[in-house]
């Protein structure tokens, strides 16, 4: 009796390749999101007026957001080609320390980018057409 092992889609190899290139970027993207961090937080000390704080917030954000979706890639591509296709190897992938390292950065990540865009970025009061 043979025993058939399904092979991974055509799909879920391409993602994982692609993947695998998008987190090469991961280390840059967050240094860049640690200079913007940096940049935000000296405009803060130094009580800058709403409109750079908003341009700094939303700098941040943007390279928050590459550095999140590179470490996405990165967290998925560690957890290997057959986790693609398969919830129970994503769990198990997930278990590992290397899974586990990549998952509790992501989760930092997205947890700071959220932080960002519910305080760091000010709401400037917009005037209120009058109605005739």
């Amino acid at each position: 009796m043979a025993f058939f092992r399904p092979r991974v889609s055509r799909e879920a190899e391409v993602r994982y390749h692609a993947d695998q290139e998008i987190s090469k970027s991961f280390p840059q993207l967050l240094e860049k999101a640690r200079q913007a961090e940096g940049t935000v937080r000296d405009l803060r000390a130094a009580a800058a007026d709403e409109i750079e704080l908003l341009a700094a917030g939303r700098v941040f954000d943007v390279a928050l957001t590459e550095a999140l979706r590179a470490a996405e890639a990165g967290q998925r591509a560690t957890f290997g080609v057959r986790a693609y296709d398969d919830r129970i190897a994503r769990r198990k992938a997930k278990a590992t320390p290397r899974g586990a390292m990549w998952t509790a950065e992501v989760d930092r990540l997205r947890t700071l980018r959220e932080e960002n865009r519910m305080w760091g970025i000010p709401r400037i009061p917009r005037p209120v057409p009058a109605t005739a």
